[in-house]
């Protein structure tokens, strides 16, 4: 049980979503979770309305599948299988975050300021979530894609607009951990 709930080493982990690819990419298929929201908006019926839902999602309902296979395992990883005695964070971090009022996670694998239930007491936090959220779902279908349809098929299928996009979400990334971040907390 200690290998499941423990982290693993990177070649292991690479070398399973690498064999996943490969088997996705025999079978023609192509991973990413937010051509999933695509999807179900088409299951709906609006296609007849907007043009850009109106395509076969019927297509795609093995994705839906994945995301529903993740979503249950996300569930299961962290109310059965997860040991947060193991996340181990740079104490430089932990220092930078306590400046911000986000306390380190003890034990836990998120820290309460930013995934507790008390942020819906916050109209800061709600208004943080609802901007972000819009910012992601806005940018990923943008981009053609999010990190995970980028990052991990668009990459293991050599596609420059791919390389592009992870290097621009890198960039992103680092814009909002040191200089966004601190601004709003």
């Amino acid at each position: 049980m200690e290998m499941i709930t423990h982290t693993w080493h990177w070649a292991i982990s690479g070398f399973l979503i690498g064999m996943v690819m490969l088997t996705l990419n025999y079978f023609g298929k192509v991973f990413g979770m937010s051509s999933n929201l695509r999807s179900l908006c088409s299951m709906t019926g609006i296609g007849k309305k907007i043009s850009f839902f109106d395509w076969d999602w019927k297509s795609q309902r093995w994705n839906l599948a994945v995301v529903a296979g993740a979503m249950i395992g996300g569930y299961v990883a962290v109310h059965f299988l997860s040991d947060a005695s193991n996340v181990d964070l740079n104490p430089k971090t932990i220092e930078q975050l306590a400046t911000m009022g986000i306390e380190a996670p003890n034990g836990k694998l998120l820290p309460d300021a930013l995934f507790g239930i008390e942020i819906f007491e916050s109209p800061k936090m709600i208004l943080i979530l609802v901007f972000g959220g819009v910012l992601i779902g806005f940018g990923s279908r943008y981009a053609g894609g999010c990190t995970s349809g980028h990052a991990i098929s668009g990459l293991s299928n050599l596609q420059l607009p791919s390389l592009k996009a992870v290097i621009g979400f890198f960039i992103g990334g680092l814009l909002m951990a040191h200089f966004i971040l601190p601004l709003i907390f």
